[in-house]
């Protein structure tokens, strides 16, 4: 049997390296979990839009390996043509501008007439920190002026929130659905030390809500992704950084 996660909630060492696979395996798990609950009136399906990463600076040694950002040039690319004896200083490292990224979504659609109803979203790092912040943000108002329910699911801590802050309790992770129709949003919080809630999923009136629940499909994809052998929990997660009291606690789970 594959380790599973010592975590109740959200692990926060998902957070790092492993999040581009996280983000794919757990968009399927929730695929998987749904289809057989809103059948036959309707399907889930998974789709993917590109993101031009501009500014990866942040997430390098994050999200993004090393080497997929910092590239060692060739010497003989900086040699000078005015003169044998001007050649120009080799710099160490050569920084890519734009990394493309491959964020994947839910999409509910009815079998009747295939419209769009619902769309479920795992926030990545680039929806959540300028220059994605703002076409990202534009996008989840298209979807509700178009009717379309709106069901984010953010499991980074890091980043900036698409949720305004009114008096919202102190969090690590945060949950939120925009009905359509409606200019209501129910929002949930999640610390890590805390059970992940079962969510809602609204389909077309007057059908009821399917349930989601979180947890199970994040320890499914924790054993069939083995994460296990890739994670030192000796070691800090990803940022930023936990209080004290949150790593002593952490340091005993992995006892």
């Amino acid at each position: 049997m594959i380790a599973k996660s010592p975590f109740p909630g959200m692990d926060p060492f998902l957070e790092g390296y492993l999040w581009p696979d996280v983000h794919t395996r757990l968009i399927n798990a929730f695929a998987d979990l749904l289809a057989p609950k809103i059948a036959p009136r309707y399907v889930a399906r998974v789709e993917t839009y590109t993101v031009e990463d501009t500014e990866p600076g942040s997430e390098v040694g994050i999200t993004y390996p090393d080497v997929a950002i910092l590239k060692r040039p060739e010497a003989a690319a900086f040699v000078s043509a005015y003169a044998e004896t001007d050649v120009l200083t080799e710099p160490d490292i050569v920084v890519t501008t734009a990394v493309t990224v491959r964020i994947p979504v839910i999409q509910i659609r009815d079998t009747a007439k295939n419209r769009l109803i619902t769309c479920i979203e795992i926030l990545s790092p680039v929806n959540k920190r300028s220059p994605g912040w703002q076409p990202y943000h534009e996008k989840r108002n298209d979807l509700h002026l178009s009717g379309i329910h709106l069901l984010e699911i953010d499991l980074l801590r890091r980043g900036k929130r698409h949720v305004v802050d009114l008096g919202i309790p102190e969090h690590h992770y945060l949950f939120s659905l925009w009905r359509a129709g409606t200019g209501r949003m129910q929002v949930w919080t999640n610390r890590v030390r805390e059970p992940l809630p079962v969510l809602p999923v609204p389909l077309k009136s007057p059908d009821p809500d399917v349930l989601l629940p979180i947890k199970p499909a994040l320890d499914q994809i924790y054993q069939r992704g083995i994460y296990s052998l890739s994670i030192d929990y000796a070691k800090d997660p990803a940022p930023p950084d936990f209080s004290d009291a949150e790593k002593a606690w952490m340091r005993d789970l992995a006892k």
